[in-house]
């Protein structure tokens, strides 16, 4: 049985068994459809499924799934790559590493020496990102994997030093995680949001829960600050977008 990564048992392993009779004659082909968000609208379905997600990232979808997460759809994955490539990002922070499916994207639209600064507080889920990571071809050195709260790490970070930064974490964390995004971004960096439509709630007046009404509060902040130029992209799960000034 071939290895997923030259430490710990076989990627394929921590599959479900569905999934383990799919291997064939390659590292790791584990395969299955990916999710494309819930939409019903033909329209959002296709731009969903225009940018295509190859077997490294169906397998790190299914493995989230596995452990309970809820991964960037393609579509938020295909958005965030881009954005990276056009800022030719060379040093981005991810908050929420997950089993590494928006860090592969990510990875995949940064420069050749970019490195990815990630972190969770889950070990588990950071060990299976380390290894999909290495199945996407991506050397050690291409990933800061640090494990803790985010905003126990994000004040030991460098100011001004960063590129990007993707926030895909707990709602009660994006005002803090923001505020965190304006220090360590260069004028011109971009802060991503992910979940930024509150699972469709967002531009429903009567929906009062805290959590859409943080992310709805969020939202109309970075709108109205000085400091962004924002865009609300309605792919996935919602990204906004913003460009620090």
């Amino acid at each position: 049985m071939p290895r997923c990564a030259q430490d710990g048992p076989p990627l394929e392993s921590q599959c479900p068994s569905a999934l383990r009779i799919m291997l064939v004659a390659r590292r790791c082909p584990i395969a299955t459809v990916a999710g494309s968000g819930s939409s019903t609208n033909p329209a959002l379905q296709f731009a969903e499924s225009y940018v295509t997600e190859d077997l490294v990232l169906r397998t790190a979808r299914s493995l989230a799934r596995e452990v309970g997460l809820n991964a960037v759809t393609a579509g938020a994955g295909a958005a965030l790559r881009l954005l990276a490539a056009a800022g030719n990002a060379r040093a981005v922070v991810e908050i929420g590493t997950g089993t590494g499916v928006s860090g592969v994207w990510l990875l995949r639209g940064m420069r050749a020496d970019g490195v990815l600064t990630t972190i969770d507080v889950e070990v588990e889920h950071q060990r299976i990102a380390r290894r999909i990571f290495a199945e996407a071809g991506f050397v050690a050195g291409r990933t800061r994997i640090i494990t803790g709260r985010a905003l126990d790490v994000l004040p030991r970070l460098a100011d001004g030093a960063y590129d990007l930064v993707f926030v895909d974490a707990e709602v009660t964390a994006f005002p803090a995680c923001v505020d965190a995004a304006l220090r360590l971004l260069r004028p011109g960096g971009v802060l991503v949001l992910n979940g930024a439509l509150a699972d469709g709630r967002i531009g429903d007046p009567a929906a009062r829960d805290q959590e859409t009404v943080t992310v709805r509060e969020t939202v109309k902040a970075i709108r109205e600050s000085e400091h962004w130029i924002p865009a609300l992209l309605p792919v996935g799960h919602g990204l906004l977008a913003a460009v620090r000034c």
